[in-house]
């Protein structure tokens, strides 16, 4: 997505400069204040099915290439194949493990969209027509203003947002800046200034997910990591504990810091494949997870997003990534090449985490590899039968 989430480690781990992060990556909790979710009392177990696997090739832009020369490029450390609920494939390199929670990078922002379907559902969200800044008070006079919640979830909030790192003035310096001792996320938010007229362009910009975690937590009169606990973390059976990076007020960065298992992420997709549904109780909305993954205007249509200084080619959602090819699919995507792919259609749900080392040096998708990742889940996909 070619778009660099800060986080409030961000020159402790020399970001974005091509050195290896896989063991950062695997240890965020050690390295940056957060705040703790503990995995359920009955941890669910997905069933072993028969093993797979993996193809050898997939096709990219014409060409035929290596999966797992691919794998190794991109320092994958866990790739876990579900179909129908029961696991085919699962294997871990590098920091990886079982028990290792991983960042998530903006992975995390298609949980905050749960978490905002659930607590409309339980009626602390009215409809998402209405202005986020009914609900976040401190919103009023930023960016937000206004603004309906249902074009922040589809990141076409008009928010202005400067990706220059150099620039101590651009909103990408001050988000890291605010991730930082002393800092504060809702100071942040509350200084976000409009750049479009909402509703009319998809400019991906990770302030129009923290808005959101502040429309979960303000609405709700919960924190984000508590709410996430009670209404998605216990339910789901996670077996881990999981953590939020947080920042000196304890707020937490919902645009990416969020750090669970591969195990525990693919529990969070295959609810989704199951249109909300977990072990037959309806945990997020059948109709939110529907409209979800749906691109229902011109500027979220594949080709329309816009990511740093250029289009991306899948479509939007609320705050889920829509490939275009019209196979139904749909992924949460996080820089470094964090993947939660659920393919509805063949039955799959596939994690994949990884620390890609030239991402980021460049804005090219050769380095990148954003769409060559979902090409490779593609592959994988279609090959699990």
């Amino acid at each position: 997505m070619a778009q660099k989430e800060s986080l409030d480690v961000t020159e402790q781990t020399q970001l974005f400069t091509g050195q290896p992060q896989y063991e950062n990556f695997a240890r965020m909790q050690m390295i940056s204040p957060v705040s703790h979710m503990q995995p359920a009392d009955t941890p669910f177990e997905f069933l072993e099915g028969t093993a797979m696997a993996l193809p050898t090739s997939y096709e990219f832009e014409g060409n035929t290439l290596n999966l797992h020369q691919l794998l190794g490029a991109t320092h994958t450390s866990a790739l876990l194949v579900i179909k129908k609920g029961e696991v085919r494939f699962e294997q871990y390199w590098l920091s990886g493990g079982r028990n290792v929670q991983w960042i998530s990078m903006s992975v995390a922002k298609s949980f905050i969209s749960a978490l905002v379907g659930i607590a409309q559902a339980e009626g602390h969200i009215g409809d998402l027509e209405e202005p986020i800044d009914k609900y976040v008070h401190v919103l009023k006079g930023s960016a937000y203003e206004g603004v309906r919640i249902k074009d922040v979830l589809q990141m076409s909030s008009g928010a202005r947002w400067n990706e220059d790192y150099s620039d101590r003035t651009s909103e990408i310096y001050r988000l890291s800046a605010a991730s930082g001792e002393g800092g504060s996320f809702d100071q942040f938010m509350a200084e976000m200034r409009r750049e479009a007229t909402p509703g009319t362009r998809c400019m991906y910009n990770s302030a129009d997910t923290q808005a959101l975690g502040m429309l979960v937590a303000f609405a709700t009169g919960h924190s984000i990591t508590d709410y996430m606990q009670d209404k998605l973390y216990t339910p789901l059976g996670m077996e881990s504990p999981g953590y939020w990076l947080i920042d000196s007020r304890g707020r937490e960065a919902a645009f990416a810091g969020l750090l669970m298992t591969a195990r525990d992420f693919t529990k969070f997709g295959e609810c989704y494949r199951c249109g909300g549904n977990w072990q037959g109780q309806q945990l997020i909305p059948a109709d939110y997870v529907e409209v979800s993954v749906q691109a229902d205007a011109p500027h979220v249509q594949p080709g329309g997003p816009i990511v740093g200084d250029h289009a991306f080619g899948p479509g939007y959602g609320y705050q889920w990534w829509l490939p275009d090819g019209g196979l139904g699919d749909y992924s949460a995507i996080g820089v470094y090449n964090q993947y939660i792919y659920v393919d509805p259609v063949r039955e799959t749900v596939i994690i994949k985490l990884s620390a890609n080392p030239a991402y980021g040096t460049t804005t090219r998708e050769s380095d990148n590899k954003d769409l060559e990742n979902i090409a490779v889940l593609r592959a994988i996909s279609q090959h699990c039968t």
